[in-house]
């Protein structure tokens, strides 16, 4: 999607822990000419868009974190909005990482856990058409597992390593070196 495609669309309220939407398992997107998709797609953009505005950070939203049952994310590594529709793994690599996760829906909270270093993805771009993107660094390896984990229903509170690996956010920041010690990947 090309920048400024969702002006005029409203951001919606991300979902925040504890939604029962966000344990909820993504259906496939089947029709990608379907308006409430495309309207969806955009909605889901600005989402991002106004928590980058708002927070100064935010790289990927998944459609459940706005209540939006389908798969698909909105992504924003810089370069220019892009959108993710059914995205599937098809490489995962042996080596992880071990890292302090945050999400939009819990802000005030980040996760230790372990992620692949580098994924392969097969997705459909907005218009269906079908894109592969092979090894990817590590940092958008673990955001792409991060965001397809929610359209599993799965949230990185779930996938931390033991009960010492939740900080919130501004103990985190004011113990930084602290914390940092205690992984090998750091995005924050």
């Amino acid at each position: 999607m090309k920048s400024g495609i969702n002006k005029g669309y409203r951001a919606e309220k991300i979902r925040l822990l504890g939604d029962p939407a966000l344990r909820e398992v993504s259906q496939p997107v089947t029709n990608f000419e379907d308006e409430g998709f495309v309207r969806n797609a955009k909605v889901l953009h600005a989402t991002l868009d106004e928590f980058r505005q708002k927070y100064g950070f935010g790289r990927a939203v998944s459609a459940p974190q706005i209540g939006i049952r389908q798969r698909f994310i909105a992504l924003n590594l810089g370069d220019a909005p892009r959108l993710i529709v059914n995205p599937e793994f098809v490489f995962k690599s042996g080596d992880e990482i071990t890292m302090w996760d945050d999400c939009m829906s819990f802000p005030n909270l980040l996760v230790r856990l372990r992620r692949n270093a580098s994924v392969s993805l097969r997705f459909q771009d907005e218009r269906g058409d079908f894109q592969e993107w092979n090894n990817l660094d590590t940092a958008t390896s673990e955001l792409l597992q991060h965001e397809i984990d929610h359209l599993d229903g799965i949230l990185a509170v779930d996938r931390a390593i033991d009960s010492n690996s939740l900080v919130m956010r501004e103990v985190f920041e004011r113990n930084y070196e602290f914390f940092k010690k205690q992984v090998d990947y750091v995005i924050y």
